[in-house]
């Protein structure tokens, strides 16, 4: 069953997140099967407290155990360093059906 990983980003240093750990991230993820579904800027809050004007990105995985293959990965983990200090995120993993 495909799952998919959602990332919600208020960047402080957009540039340094963009140039450091967007490109690390960028480059893994297909390494470990997946892709992205959607990378954007100022998502609008609708209800909640959490991720007005954040950036998202909804990335889709072969499974739950190929999305967490690459979260504990050491690559990621360096990759993870690399947006230190530069935005407060939240990431969620969810396994669904896909929807056709």
């Amino acid at each position: 069953m495909p799952a998919y990983m959602i990332v919600t980003a208020k960047l402080k240093d957009r540039d340094a997140f963009i140039a450091g750990y967007g490109k690390a991230a960028a480059e893994l993820l297909p390494k470990f099967g997946g892709r992205y579904l959607l990378r954007g800027p100022g998502a609008m809050l609708l209800e909640g407290d959490f991720g007005d004007g954040a950036s998202m990105v909804i990335s889709e995985w072969p499974d739950k155990a190929a999305a967490l293959a690459f979260w504990n990965s050491p690559e990621y983990a360096a990759a993870r360093k690399l947006r230190e200090g530069t935005a407060e995120v939240q990431v969620l993993l969810i396994e669904a059906p896909a929807i056709a």
